[in-house]
């Protein structure tokens, strides 16, 4: 026994002797001779020199220079970063030579290489790193292509190649990496297009490529559900604006060669927090809505050609800490909100545009009024343009003035002889038409009254141009005015339905005119009204005069509309029996009603308020889309000894009423919440008492609890409704029908919250699908998001 004793103890001893030593028995005799190699490859740079003083590499304390990682006997992460004084790479020794190296640690998933000198291609032994899970090489000297070994590299999660001098295209096999979720190539020499591959990269959360070469397009994105960060700034994209996931928290676009408008979705961006559009060539109105995006806290759209009118009054995110509006075409006030971030410490920058403000330098008003109407006129060489402006303004000048003479005359002599011949008669007044250009004016003048400053909204390019019809054409199409094609009568006039020969139905609507005047008179109006063209609208197709017998004085105007033979917003929400919207369907019909009000109010220039807005006006299409039906059209009518501007032309006989200026936005606002209201208790409310009583039920059951709200809502909606979406609704609508119009909110705040409940509906229906998603790869550019 006592022997026995002995010798265990000697072991214990020769185990714990042999233990002092430290040698390196935790890493394969493989690993330790691939990292001693590794040192040598690289010229034995500082980051590395930890290792000389060691025989077990898996316990050197991490320094931000170096970091080895292990696991089981195996390491796993190596981030080496090198200095400005770092050893230049020995140029005797190839990089396929390093990563041949690299590819004896078998388990090795992150790989960090930064600023260490490193120079010439990528070697295609990289292919060879199966396990990587994320490669970071940037700040070095690689050139040449990525080579398509990469793309075996199936558990690679980050591709970090920035600061080299990586050349030719972004390979189209990029989109095969499955579970790629950081690509940045940024600072690079890259040329070509994107591939459209990137499209189909589901795990896509941040893309960099910034300050390379890259034209074209840039591929449809917005399926890219995944995607927080894209950057694309400094390259030669363009010219049309992309396509964008909705979940982006950094947007940069800047100093590229978009030249469209900025599209109405980007204002519905919630989470983004940056967005740099600047030094572009956009043009259209600038989106308001921007500056109120709930996280948005860096805005950047200078050195474009929006054009728009600011007010004092536009709200602000009070976390906005950086707006540069400089270098647009802008006009009117700088917002309070604004100027108090520069109050504030905060940033903001609007020199270069047509503003009021004089802090900053501005040009004067005609400036940006002559350079958006340049820009509408088409892709000229505004510089060509300038040289030669006073000679070509006297020539426009002098020849608009001897051709609209000849015109005037040349019309005037033919309408005399067809009148004296009797070519053209009607039995019982003796009037007549007058066919005119498509165009209802084309002098500058009249475009800039009738400036059309809503490009990113115009969505009725479906429908046919805008045009003047013939009376031949009205008659023919109503049977000559058959009371059995009459929709509807008011004071203003009827509306009848007519059908051409083509086969295509329209809505006609005729004004009797009770102060004869001439078709100068109406020409602005016109112009108006054929730009209000939209998705949402019932929208004009045209007009016609008819002309007393001195073929000069207008007696009726008829004004030519889409026909929508279906049932009304109502119908579908409280009327027909069976036929009720879902929940989400009532907020998509809500949003657009919005986004119709949106361009109706900021569509043209004066915009188009106090459209008294009914439900009964809203009309859906055969897939269920909106269409305003009835809003004020810009043509001054006088009956009863008062100039009125509201035309009701499509099933609706109640009178429009006249507003005042301040506030006229805020009306249309109530009309939206009490167009909510019914779609909420899905019943009618039909008199000023019942919103009253409806409202105040509504308040009362926000402060209480689920049940109470369901209660109140709709029947039909209770099982597909979340509670937060119908909360957040109920909220807007209560905001809409306050007593006071300046407390109401505005038209973009309410499009806001819409979308936001359909945004928290739509999650809680995909609450499973969505909880399902891969986590993102602890990388430090992801862990920030």
């Amino acid at each position: 026994m006592a022997k026995l004793k002995a010798v265990c103890h000697f072991h214990l001893l020769l185990f714990m002797f042999l233990f002092s030593f430290h040698l390196s028995t935790q890493l394969p005799p493989s690993q330790s001779q691939a990292l001693l190699q590794i040192q040598k490859l690289l010229n034995y740079p500082q980051a590395l020199a930890s290792i000389d003083h060691v025989t077990d590499f898996c316990d050197i304390e991490s320094t931000p220079s170096l970091t080895l990682a292990c696991y089981e006997d195996n390491i796993t992460q190596l981030h080496i970063v090198g200095g400005t004084g770092h050893p230049p790479f020995q140029q005797n020794i190839s990089t396929d030579f390093l990563f041949s190296s690299f590819s004896e640690l078998p388990n090795l998933k992150v790989l960090t290489l930064v600023s260490l000198g490193l120079e010439g291609p990528l070697p295609p032994t990289v292919g060879k790193l199966f396990s990587l899970e994320i490669l970071n090489i940037s700040s070095n000297s690689f050139y040449g292509s990525i080579p398509e070994e990469l793309s075996s590299l199936k558990s690679l999660q980050t591709l970090i190649l920035d600061y080299n001098d990586f050349s030719g295209n972004i390979p189209g096999w990029i989109g095969s990496l499955p579970v790629l979720s950081t690509l940045s190539l940024q600072n690079n020499s890259f040329n070509g297009s994107l591939p459209d591959s990137i499209t189909r990269m589901g795990s896509l959360r941040v893309l960099t490529l910034s300050k390379n070469h890259l034209s074209g397009k840039v591929p449809d994105l917005s399926n890219l559900t995944n995607m927080q960060v894209l950057e694309l700034g400094d390259n030669l994209l363009g010219p049309r604006f992309p396509k964008l996931p909705k979940r982006l928290s950094i947007l940069v676009l800047k100093n590229n060669r978009f030249r469209s408008g900025i599209p109405a979705e980007l204002g519905f961006l919630y989470r983004l927090e940056k967005l740099d559009i600047s030094s572009n060539k956009l043009v259209g109105p600038f989106l308001l809505s921007l500056l109120a995006l709930p996280s948005i806290k860096y805005l950047n759209v200078g050195g474009n050609r929006l054009t728009g009118l600011l007010y004092q009054n536009i709200s602000c995110n009070s976390d906005l800490t950086f707006a540069d509006l400089s270098s647009n075409l802008l006009t009117g006030d700088l917002p309070t909100c604004l100027q108090q971030l520069g109050s504030k410490n905060g940033d903001i920058t609007y020199a270069g545009n047509c503003l009021s403000n004089k802090d900053q330098e501005q040009h004067p008003l005609n400036f940006c009024h002559n350079e958006a109407l340049a820009v509408r006129i088409g892709p000229h060489n505004l510089e060509h343009r300038k040289v030669h402006s006073e000679v070509m303004t006297l020539l426009q000048i002098f020849g608009g003035s001897i051709a609209g003479i000849i015109v005037i005359a040349v019309v005037f002599l033919t309408m005399r002889r067809t009148y004296s011949k009797g070519v053209v008669k009607e039995p019982s007044t003796s009037t007549r038409f007058i066919t005119e250009n498509s165009s209802v004016t084309d002098t500058a003048k009249q475009l800039y009254g009738a400036k059309y400053i809503s490009q990113t909204m115009k969505l009725g390019t479906s429908l046919p141009p805008y045009r003047t019809f013939t009376l031949d054409e009205l008659k023919e199409a109503t049977n000559n005015f058959d009371a059995s094609t009459l929709i509807t009568e008011s004071v203003d006039g009827q509306v009848f339905k007519g059908m051409f020969t083509d086969g295509s139905v329209v809505a006609i609507r005729s004004l009797t005119l009770r102060r004869r005047q001439t078709p100068h008179s109406y020409m602005h109006q016109l112009e108006l009204i054929s730009k209000l063209r939209h998705s949402h609208l019932v929208s004009a197709l045209g007009h016609c005069y008819e002309f007393l017998p001195d073929g000069l004085t207008i007696s009726r105007v008829f004004l030519i509309f889409e026909y929508f033979p279906y049932w009304t917003l109502r119908s579908h929400v409280s009327g027909l029996p069976g036929q009720n919207l879902s929940w989400t369907k009532r907020l998509s019909a809500a949003i657009e009603v919005v986004k119709g009000v949106q361009f109706l109010h900021t569509g043209i220039v004066p915009g188009v308020y106090s459209n008294n807005l009914k439900i009964t006006d809203i009309l859906l299409d055969q897939d269920l889309h909106v269409k305003i039906s009835s809003y004020n059209l810009p043509i001054v009518v006088e009956h009863g000894g008062t100039m009125t501007s509201g035309v009701s032309f499509i099933g609706t006989k109640g009178k429009r009423h006249a507003t005042g200026v301040n506030h006229a936005d805020k009306n249309d606002v109530y009309g939206i919440g009490v167009i909510l209201l019914e779609i909420i208790l899905g019943r009618q409310i039909t008199s000023q008492n019942e919103v009253h009583v409806s409202r105040d039920l509504l308040q009362v059951s926000l402060k209480t609890d689920e049940i109470a709200r369901k209660s109140i809502a709709d029947r039909a909606v209770h099982k597909g409704c979340s509670d937060e979406s119908l909360k957040t609704t109920m909220e807007i609508c209560l905001r809409c029908l306050h007593e006071k119009p300046a407390d109401r909110p505005s038209v973009e705040d309410i499009l806001w919250n819409l979308h936001f409940a359909g945004q928290v509906q739509d999650s809680s229906r995909d609450h499973t699908q969505n909880s399902q998603d891969s986590p993102a790869t602890a990388s430090p550019s992801q862990e920030m998001l």
